[in-house]
């Protein structure tokens, strides 16, 4: 018998937690720069990265793979599968369309890969191995984010993974895509950015100790 309680909770959780936009607050109280003016506008770990640097992307990541990691992995020791993907999914989409900016949000990409390692731990390693391989040989962040979803979408269905799991899969893969449609038509154009490789210290922001 699923605890409907917990569940509610963990669901309405996820959701407020994915909802948070740290790459705003982020930008707003240690660089005193709101990321949504600068770049594409985007409040993800990529256009941090171009607008603040890698010590502000670095935070942006990690704080946006935890809340998507630490709802999804409660829900793996209380509640069944079904319920659990629930929780994933509803997170990713409060990062997508966040309560606390209206209905905007990032693209969902870092908060994806936290539920996903929360829920499937080999998956997430070759997603990862995956977008690190993209980004090397084609430097387009973008690019290496909607193949890497194909390819966990993909794995899903070759590993021994519960149904409800490889379901919420083609959901998710289906919101990441979505969310990269203007991305998709700049690739298609030859126009989309791309990164610097290394990523350096070069043109990082400094934080202005707020």
């Amino acid at each position: 018998m699923v605890d409907v309680v917990l569940a509610v909770g963990l669901v309405i959780v996820g959701y407020l937690m994915g909802s948070i936009p740290f790459g705003v607050i982020i930008g707003r109280w240690f660089w005193g720069i709101d990321v949504r003016d600068s770049g594409s506008g985007n409040i993800g770990t990529t256009n941090v990265f171009r607008v603040l640097g890698a010590k502000a992307g670095v935070l942006v990541l990690a704080c946006d793979m935890g809340k998507g990691y630490l709802p999804a992995y409660l829900a793996t020791l209380f509640l069944p599968p079904w319920v659990t993907v629930v929780v994933g999914l509803v997170t990713l989409l409060g990062h997508t369309y966040s309560v606390f900016l209206r209905g905007n949000g990032g693209k969902g990409i870092a908060t994806g890969a936290g539920v996903i390692l929360a829920l499937m731990p080999s998956v997430f390693l070759v997603l990862l191995a995956t977008w690190v391989v993209v980004v090397l040989v084609t430097r387009i962040v973008s690019l290496a984010s909607i193949l890497a979803a194909i390819v966990f979408c993909v794995s899903t269905f070759v590993t021994d993974q519960p149904p409800s799991y490889r379901i919420a899969a083609v959901v998710g893969t289906l919101v990441v895509i979505y969310a990269h449609r203007s991305n998709i038509r700049r690739i298609a154009l030859r126009a989309e950015n791309r990164v610097r490789l290394p990523w350096g210290d070069r043109g990082d922001a400094q934080p202005h100790g707020r």
